[in-house]
């Protein structure tokens, strides 16, 4: 990731800002304010604003007068129960505003979480830069047959090699074309000072979608750990999990004891149905369980099975 001077200058001044304030804040979310998290080959993550802390959810559950009225320890107790029974209110009086540089086709996966305000960069007024994503070779994968949307057998020696080159030559060509059409080369100076370049709106079609765009995304917490429960999975597709994974950092430091209480519930915690709770109790009474008898779907059964890890326990 490489930020230009101007982009450098602007986070020092960001953060050599000292002001006061009366609201509660989150030390730890402090130290890394407006930095820029590197994310892939030239994207980032920076924190660029944020309201209440865990004691926000606190005092709405309450419904109380401020921080400070109960003890830390009945906070995670109030929390743990907010999060344990999908109490979900509370959890919204918090908000964070993200700066996010990435590759297109992730802003368009991104977008499918439509719980957020989002303001894009604008290709229609600006040229977008000279940059694209480019995969590790250890990231580059052949189509599963078992999953259509995901990955298989990472793709190996000239493959590879030939697939970063197709990947990188596409890109610089449709990038040099889209200048072309703009009469603009990327530093700002003119191709042609004889010639009218096509609308920054049209030519931006040609690009090719690992081209870099930049956002700035604000969410409620609740809506954060959704998306974070979705993309921060190891299901998820490897570039949007890299952004989700520096995300899920970033709520650690912002609220540890909501955090704790989302990775014990959400993350590691496990949903069963009624039909495999039925089964989970036959299982711990000593009764012989068929999944043809359970109710449950093969699919079901399976991932039941997994989830308590059963599948050598079941005769």
């Amino acid at each position: 990731m490489k930020l230009t001077k101007v982009q450098n200058q602007e986070i020092k001044d960001q953060q050599s800002q000292q002001n006061t304030t009366k609201r509660v804040i989150s030390p730890e979310l402090e130290k890394i304010l407006y930095e820029a998290i590197p994310a892939l080959d030239h994207g980032f993550i920076r924190v660029i604003d944020y309201m209440g802390d865990d004691s926000s959810i606190v005092q709405s559950a309450r419904v109380s007068y401020g921080k400070g009225t109960k003890k830390v320890s009945s906070d995670s107790g109030l929390i743990k129960y907010l999060m344990r029974h999908w109490h979900s209110t509370p959890f919204e009086m918090c908000e964070i505003k993200y700066h996010v540089k990435l590759p297109i086709f992730i802003a368009r996966q991104w977008i499918r979480h439509r719980t957020a305000n989002v303001n894009e960069y604008s290709a229609r007024y600006s040229i977008l830069d000279k940059e694209f994503y480019l995969p590790n070779q250890k990231n580059l994968a052949a189509q599963s047959i078992a999953n259509r949307q995901g990955r298989g057998d990472v793709i190996q020696g000239d493959q590879a090699k030939e697939v970063l080159e197709l990947l990188k030559n596409d890109a610089e060509r449709t990038y040099s074309n889209y200048e072309t059409m703009l009469n603009q080369k990327f530093d700002g100076s003119t191709i042609d000072k004889n010639k009218r370049g096509l609308a920054r709106e049209l030519a931006r079609m040609n690009l090719t979608l690992n081209t870099y765009t930049q956002w700035y995304w604000k969410t409620d917490l609740l809506n954060l750990m959704n998306f974070l429960r979705l993309r921060a999975d190891h299901h998820a597709q490897y570039e949007i999990r890299v952004y989700a994974d520096i995300m899920l950092d970033t709520l650690k430091r912002w609220v540890p004891i909501t955090y704790d209480a989302f990775m014990d519930y959400r993350v590691g915690g496990t949903e069963v149905s009624a039909k495999g709770k039925i089964v989970l109790k036959k299982i711990i009474n000593g009764e012989n369980v068929l999944m043809e008898d359970s109710g449950l779907s093969k699919r079901e059964w399976n991932e039941l099975m997994e989830a308590f890890n059963l599948k050598n326990k079941i005769i």
